[in-house]
C-alpha cells in the first residue's frame, strides 16, 4: 500500500491540519471566515474521528481538518481513519500534532488505506494519498505497511487461490526478493524429513494440496543472533472428522494467518537489514476429510519424538506447530517467536482486536507489551499456568492434543502444549515466545475494513528493531 504515500505531488495539494477540541478556536479564529462557518454548519469541534473538508471557490477541496478529541495519541493510530473520511486526491499535512512523530501518521494512513478488490469487477476508486516527502523513517513506514498487506492479502484470499501451493509461492518471492534461501518439503518426503506431525495433519488433502513444509533462511550479519519465526498454514481447516459446524468454517480461510504473519515479519526484518540471522518456518497443510484423514484416537510421532495422542481433529494447528518449533530448537535460536491462529478461546478471553502472548521470559514480556502499547498494536500477557499442564496427560501417549475439560482455559493450554516442543534452553537462554492472533476485523469501521488485518507483527517488529539495530 506504499502508493499512497508519495514523496511530493505533481498537482495541486490539500493542507490537511489536525487539531484538539482545545486548539480549535485559535485555528479558526486565524482562517478566513467562510472556515468558521463550515465548522459551525458542520458541528465540527475537532472530536476524535471528526473530519471537515472545506471546498474553494471552484469547488474541490481547499482545506481539511481532522479532530483529535482532548489530545493526540502518540501511536498515531488515529489517522488510519483518514483514508476512508476524505475524498480522492493529494493531501499535505501542515504540522504533526505535539508528539506524533510523521512516520507513524505514514504507517496510520498507509494502513488504513488498504483495501482488497481482487474479486470485484468493478476496481475500488482511488485512495487519497499523504505526501510524506523523503526520509529513512518514512521509508521504513512505507515497508512496514507493504509487509502488512502481504499478510491481509494472502488471509484475504479464498482457499481455492490460497492453498499449500500458493502460499509456498508467495514465500519463494519474498525470499528471492530478499536473496533468501528456501527448502521445501512436501507431501510424503516430510516422513523422511522428519515431519510426521504435519504429514499426518495434511495427508487426507488432494494431492494436488500436499502438505508442505517450508524453510527461509536469511542472513543480514553472519555473526548476528538468529531469529526463528513459525507460523501455522492451515490453508482451510475443516475441523477434519470432528468436523466443524458451518458457522464455524466459513472463516477457516484465515486458519493460515499464523504463517502470513510470520512471513509478513519476516518481511520486515528483512527489508530494515537488521544485522540478524533469520529462519521462517512455515508448515502447509489443509486439514481435509477423506478415507485417509487422521482419526480421533490415533496416537501419531513428532519430530521431537514425543508420541500424541488425537483427542480432536480440529486441534490441528498445535501439531503442525509442533514439529515446527522443533526444528527451530534444532537451530539453536536467540529468540523463537509462533504465531498462530489457534484458539477460539484466546477470543473469549480478549475479543477480537487484543492478541495474547505466552512467554516464560519476564524481560521479553515487559519490552512486546511496551511496544504494543507504543504503536498502537494491541497485545496482553497471558499466563503459562503451569497448573493446567497435567490436563494434556493421555492414558497411552506421551501428551495428547485436546486437553481435559476442567482445565477450560483452552488457549493457556494449547499454550502450554506447543511449550512441550519450543525451544527452551537455546544459544545464549534464547528465549521463546506464541502469539495467539486472530488476523481479522469482523466489523468494519473507517481505516479497519472488515476482513484480514495484520495483528501483533507492527510491535514484534519494534521489539526485534530495538534488541538488534
Amino acid at each position: 500500500m506504499s502508493e499512497v504515500l508519495i514523496a511530493a505531488a505533481v498537482g495541486p495539494t490539500t493542507p490537511l491540519r489536525a487539531l484538539t477540541e482545545g486548539e480549535l478556536a485559535d485555528f479558526l479564529s486565524a482562517q478566513p471566515a467562510i472556515v468558521g462557518r463550515f465548522a459551525k454548519a458542520a458541528q465540527f469541534k475537532a472530536k476524535a474521528g471528526q473530519v471537515l473538508v472545506v471546498p474553494g471557490a471552484e469547488g474541490a477541496a481547499d482545506l481539511a481538518l481532522f479532530g483529535l478529541g482532548e489530545a493526540a495519541r502518540p501511536d498515531g493510530v488515529a489517522f488510519r481513519a483518514l483514508p476512508a473520511k476524505l475524498p480522492p486526491g493529494d493531501y499535505r499535512l501542515e504540522a504533526a500534532p505535539a508528539g506524533v512523530a510523521p512516520e507513524r501518521i505514514a504507517l496510520a494512513w498507509a494502513l488504513g488505506a488498504y483495501g482488497f478488490d481482487r474479486y470485484r469487477q468493478k476496481p475500488a476508486e482511488p485512495r487519497p494519498r499523504l505526501v510524506v516527502g523523503e526520509g529513512a523513517g518514512l521509508a521504513e513506514a512505507a515497508a512496514i505497511a507493504r509487509a502488512c498487506a502481504l499478510a491481509r492479502d494472502l488471509v484475504n484470499t479464498p482457499p481455492n487461490d490460497m492453498g499449500p501451493v500458493e502460499l509456498e509461492q508467495a514465500a519463494r518471492l519474498v525470499a528471492e526478493a530478499h536473496g533468501a534461501e528456501i527448502q521445501v518439503v512436501v507431501g510424503d518426503a516430510l516422513l523422511t524429513a522428519g515431519y510426521p506431525a504435519v504429514h499426518a495433519v495434511g495427508r487426507a488433502s488432494d494431492p494436488s494440496r500436499a502438505s508442505r513444509m517450508i524453510e527461509i533462511s536469511w542472513v543480514g550479519d553472519a555473526s548476528g543472533p538468529l531469529i526463528a519465526l513459525v507460523g501455522k498454514g492451515v490453508v482451510f481447516d475443516t475441523g477434519g472428522l470432528d468436523i466443524k459446524p458451518s458457522a464455524g468454517m466459513r472463516l477457516m480461510k484465515k486458519d493460515m494467518g499464523g504463517a502470513a504473519h510470520a512471513l509478513a515479519l519476516g518481511q520486515m526484518v528483512m527489508d530494515a537489514r537488521l544485522p540478524v540471522r533469520l529462519s521462517v518456518l512455515l508448515p502447509v497443510v489443509e486439514n481435509a476429510i477423506s478415507g485417509d484423514a487422521m482419526r480421533p484416537g490415533d496416537v501419531i510421532a513428532s519430530r521431537k519424538g514425543l508420541s500424541i495422542e488425537i483427542g480432536n481433529t480440529d486441534a490441528e494447528g498445535r501439531l503442525i506447530l509442533a514439529d515446527a518449533l522443533t526444528r527451530a530448537e534444532e537451530l539453536q535460536p536467540d529468540l523463537t517467536i509462533d504465531l498462530a491462529t489457534l484458539t477460539g478461546a484466546a477470543r473469549v478471553a480478549l475479543g477480537p482486536q487484543v492478541i495474547p502472548f505466552y512467554t516464560a521470559d519476564d524481560a521479553l514480556a515487559a519490552e512486546v507489551a511496551r511496544a504494543g502499547e507504543e504503536v498502537g498494536d494491541p497485545v496482553w500477557r497471558m499466563p503459562l499456568w503451569a497448573g493446567y499442564e497435567d490436563a494434556l496427560d493421555s492414558d497411552i501417549a506421551d501428551l495428547k492434543n485436546d486437553p481435559d475439560g476442567w482445565a477450560q482455559a483452552g488457549s493457556v493450554t494449547a499454550a502450554l502444549f506447543l511449550q512441550r516442543f519450543a525451544p527452551q534452553k537455546a544459544k545464549n537462554g534464547g528465549a521463546w515466545m506464541h502469539l495467539d492472533v486472530f488476523a481479522w476485523n469482523p466489523r468494519a469501521k473507517p481505516g479497519f475494513p472488515a476482513g484480514a488485518e495484520a495483528q501483533a507483527i507492527r510491535a514484534l517488529y519494534a521489539v526485534l528493531k530495538a534488541r538488534y539495530a
